[in-house]
């Protein structure tokens, strides 16, 4: 039996960065990967999509070069130099995460418990006084006829030429980015969302106002669709507004959320479920059925495969929260990649209604941002809300360029319970984008 302080099952952003941290802190630290270190994150999510937004943000750069003065024939995308320079970026990145694990003892190896304490990867078995599972998740598929021909994300970063069309079924996060990418390279896009509205997780505002600006670059974008079925000629049929209708593509890609990946035998072992994901408590521990919990470890869950924020960062944080640390999981920041970007914090206007908050609105656009308008980025919004009764910040939501950057500081704001007053007095550089959020602030 191999035993060590704390063994960690998956080396995505949670699990590697959390075995980092345990191990510069003196803790024998046991990594089991079955996979590339990196996890979805590294590999096949983040990092390789955001390789591809760049070169999607350089060629709609590219097409609008005259405005700035800079004569550029018509510009073309060269695929395969791009999928390479995702692959190099991946890779170097891959390196430096395998360079960060070195005082770690890694396992490659599928992982699987053999009971509450112990786990058998590559022929051995493993034990550890803390165990944490951070074993992510992968791309789920609807259950409808076909579904079989339609490609994940995981599949359709592997795609070596582009396609000249593309069905996306699904207008969250993953769906949008793809869609957005896949416009700027040429690729005629259809999005088919099941929702009213694309992006059901953002106030409805800053995700109406990215369906109008990605509708505005030629994406179609159908709303309050059912997908019935998929054909092996990339035909699509969908139900919308009592009708059934049919769209085609030559691709077609499945971005309807993800599902938790959960080792082998660790349910079967007691461990209990929500919602399909593992359950934990607000210390990651795991819950157990009656009887089952072990007595010889503790064991947690961390990232996407507890489903309590599926992000990269979140994962971080939460085994931060294993190590003893303190980490506000109620303020967690998220961003799209879209063109424009989104980005949020906090709480939308519509949660702040239903939970009858007494709150005022604020709002900026960038169109009136000397810094926006000097860039040629002028479409976009930002939006606060304030609590009237405290004076806090509850929310942040903002469509527009480098969204993903702005709303750090909004997060920083809730996070620690500042009064929007404390944006709003501090001066900040101009010309910058950073502008717009004392200007949403003081627009109230």
């Amino acid at each position: 039996m191999n035993t060590s302080d704390l063994l960690i099952i998956g080396a995505g952003p949670g699990g590697y960065e959390t075995a980092v941290k345990a191990a510069a802190r003196g803790l024998s630290v046991t990594l089991i990967e079955r996979d590339e270190a990196g996890g979805t994150c590294l590999n096949r999510g983040c990092i390789p999509t955001k390789t591809l937004c760049r070169s999607a943000e350089v060629m709609l750069t590219a097409r609008k070069a005259a405005e700035f003065g800079v004569c550029i024939n018509a510009p073309e995308v060269d695929f395969s130099v791009v999928a390479a320079r995702k692959d190099t970026v991946v890779a170097e990145l891959r390196s430096g995460v395998e360079t960060l694990l070195t005082g770690v003892n890694v396992v490659r190896g599928e992982a699987r418990f053999i009971s509450p304490s112990e786990v058998e990867a590559a022929g051995e078995l493993y034990t550890a006084a803390r165990i944490i599972v951070a074993t992510g998740s992968a791309p789920s598929r609807l259950p409808v006829v076909g579904a079989e021909y339609a490609l994940t994300s995981d599949e359709f970063l592997s795609l070596d030429t582009l396609p000249e069309s593309v069905i996306i079924i699904g207008g969250g996060v993953i769906g949008l980015e793809f869609a957005s990418i896949m416009d700027a390279f040429g690729v005629a896009v259809t999005v088919i969302e099941f929702c009213k509205e694309i992006l059901p997780p953002f106030d409805s505002e800053v995700a109406k106002r990215l369906r109008m600006a990605l509708k505005k670059r030629g994406i179609s974008i159908i709303t309050d669709a059912r997908v019935t079925s998929i054909e092996k000629d990339g035909k699509v049929t969908y139900e919308n507004k009592g009708k059934e209708k049919q769209a085609q593509a030559e691709c077609v890609l499945m971005a309807v959320g993800r599902r938790p990946v959960i080792p082998a035998g660790l349910v079967e072992a007691g461990a209990m479920l929500d919602r399909g994901f593992l359950k934990v408590d607000d210390c990651m521990k795991l819950q157990w059925s009656a009887e089952a919990a072990p007595a010889s470890a503790e064991l947690y869950a961390i990232g996407d495969v507890n489903g309590r924020c599926m992000l990269a960062h979140a994962a971080t944080a939460q085994g931060d929260i294993v190590l003893g640390e303190k980490r506000d999981l109620g303020t967690v920041p998220s961003a799209v990649f879209t063109m424009p970007e989104c980005a949020m914090v906090g709480l939308t206007e519509e949660q702040c209604k239903e939970r009858g908050l007494n709150v005022r609105i604020g709002k900026s656009t960038f169109r009136a941002n000397g810094k926006a308008l000097a860039m040629g980025e002028t479409d976009g919004l930002v939006k606060t809300i304030t609590d009237v009764d405290t004076g806090l910040l509850l929310g942040c939501h903002i469509c527009g360029p480098h969204a993903a950057d702005l709303v750090a500081e909004a997060a920083l704001a809730i996070s620690c319970k500042l009064p929007t007053t404390s944006i709003a007095d501090t001066i900040h550089s101009h010309p910058t984008l950073s502008e717009t959020l004392p200007s949403a602030i003081e627009s109230m």
